[in-house]
């Protein structure tokens, strides 16, 4: 996993092939970088929403359970602009109830 700061108000991370930034929005539930990084990196749940967004549901550093929207741009990166504990209403995205 490389990461790159930009002179724009988002971080860039680049996994790969895989380039997301982050919008300073994701970090108003007090999410930090890395938490929002490692749940994106190991997602246990990706739902392709209609309006071009991405919902990840994945662990945090901590093993909480995140959820992160970003919006998928052209060329095939994402900006991820939501970033908070998982709430109760994406246990069934989990196979929960």
């Amino acid at each position: 996993m490389a990461r790159s700061l930009t002179s724009n108000p988002c971080d860039q991370i680049s996994y790969y092939n895989f380039l997301a930034e982050i919008h300073p929005s994701a970090r108003k539930h007090g999410i930090a970088d890395e938490d929002i990084e490692h749940a994106v990196e190991n997602p246990m749940s990706i739902d392709d929403r209609d309006d071009d967004t991405r919902l990840y549901l994945g662990p945090a550093r901590d093993a909480d359970l995140l959820e992160v929207v970003t919006i998928v741009r052209e060329g095939g990166s994402e900006l991820a602009f939501h970033a908070m504990r998982m709430r109760p209403k994406y246990l069934p995205l989990l196979g929960g109830e």
